[in-house]
């Protein structure tokens, strides 16, 4: 049996597949040609890790790449589409959702179900996501995928490295561990739990579309509350104890309505959802009776919008002067390239926009650069967090190849 190779050694050969992984990921197929010259190997290494990665079932060859060129061609390699896969799930306070995305961060299973977790005690809710994992990981291997992890969306704050959702007011959930009830639906994956908006940006980074892709952006999404991500140089700033992007609970005007956190006059009290349907008119009773589906006051609030209430209209604008507010403090402090509205925000951008940017251009420290631009709307709307639950899988495997085969070892 050969010797263990020194550390330095086996940390290089890591790397190195990850850089080959990362290569065809991002721009495959390839030939191992052209693998080498973007990675910067010699094309006998690049073929030793393919063949690895293509034993791991990582990668596969299609065939000959770039017929009718001089010399010849070589083997064209992707990503495998019965190889590894993501499963990533969302608690809603309306839905519970579950995906099964591929290396190639394609989504090739889903289910999603109407839930009305707020104030519901947590225990039949992580019962039933279970039952939604165990049904998408089966679905999953039914079409030649391999679960390797499963990551969960929740909406308030997740104790860093842990299980622990140690606060989700609109939720009303309160120290409540997610795992045990997980672990026990898929034993044998490892399992990460985040807050949604935190997802939600990786997301946007990963699958948002952009051309090019920010790499320093502040992320903005909304459900009952309103919540944050800061992406800095493609990576989440997560703070010491994992809270980063509260901004929901940043106060817009420090003497307004007591809010569930404690404080007053935070943000959640002017662009909540809620917040905005009370200052549309619109009565919540009604609203919780007529429109049950996810994202359906939404839908509603956006209607009466576009159909010219006045009454909702003058509420958005209020809404997105808070935003506004709230967000010139970010951006003066963080100074990202992009500022992106997704989640249930999306719909109202049309409406939130002109007084966001208005107020962003008065209170920007910057005079070159106008609020007006800055702000972009996501193309994957309320879907962001599932998707970066389950992308978050996807990329551990494309940042470490070697460590799925050390433990199915």
């Amino acid at each position: 049996m050969a010797a263990a190779l020194p550390n330095t050694q086996q940390s290089m050969r890591r790397r190195n597949l990850s850089l080959v992984l990362h290569a065809v990921a991002a721009h495959g197929p390839l030939s191992r040609a052209a693998v080498a010259a973007r990675i910067g190997l010699t094309r006998a290494a690049v073929s030793t890790l393919v063949d690895e990665l293509a034993r791991d079932g990582l990668l596969v060859e299609l065939g000959p790449s770039r017929p009718g060129t001089v010399g010849r061609p070589g083997s064209a390699l992707s990503l495998g589409e019965h190889g590894p896969a993501g499963i990533g799930a969302e608690i809603g306070v309306d839905h519970l959702a579950v995906c099964a995305m591929d290396l190639g961060r394609r989504v090739r299973v889903r289910a999603q179900v109407e839930s009305a977790n707020r104030g519901r005690a947590p225990g039949p809710v992580l019962a039933r996501l279970a039952e939604l994992v165990r049904r998408v990981a089966a679905e999953a291997e039914g079409e030649g995928l391999r679960p390797v992890g499963v990551a969960v969306a929740v909406p308030g704050l997740v104790a860093r490295e842990s299980c622990v959702v140690v606060r989700a007011p609109n939720l009303g959930w309160q120290g409540v561990d997610v795992g045990p009830a997980l672990r026990e639906a898929l034993p044998d994956l490892p399992l990460t739990v985040d807050n949604e908006a935190n997802l939600g940006a990786l997301a946007e980074l990963w699958l948002g579309g952009h051309d090019p892709a920010p790499r320093d952006f502040v992320h903005v999404s909304a459900e009952i509350g309103i919540g944050a991500a800061v992406v800095i140089d493609g990576r989440l700033l997560r703070g010491t104890h994992g809270f980063a992007g509260e901004l929901g609970h940043v106060p817009v005007r420090p003497e307004g309505p007591a809010c569930a956190c404690g404080g007053r006059g935070c943000l959640e009290q002017y662009a909540g959802e809620e917040a905005v349907l009370r200052a549309g008119g619109v009565r919540l009773e009604q609203t919780a009776a007529e429109h049950r589906t996810p994202g359906g006051r939404v839908a509603l609030l956006a209607r009466r919008a576009a159909e010219g209430d006045g009454r909702v209209r003058r509420a958005l604008r209020g809404a997105g002067a808070a935003l506004g507010i709230a967000l010139a403090g970010t951006v003066n402090l963080l100074d990202p390239q992009k500022v992106v509205l997704g989640g249930a925000l999306t719909p109202l951008a049309p409406w939130l926009l002109p007084a966001l940017e208005r107020e962003l251009a008065r209170r920007l420290t910057d005079p070159a650069r106008p609020g007006q631009g800055m702000v972009t709307v996501s193309r994957l709307g309320s879907d962001g967090p599932v998707l970066g639950a389950a992308g978050s899988v996807v990329q551990a495997v494309l940042d470490d190849p070697a460590a799925l085969r050390a433990r199915d070892a």
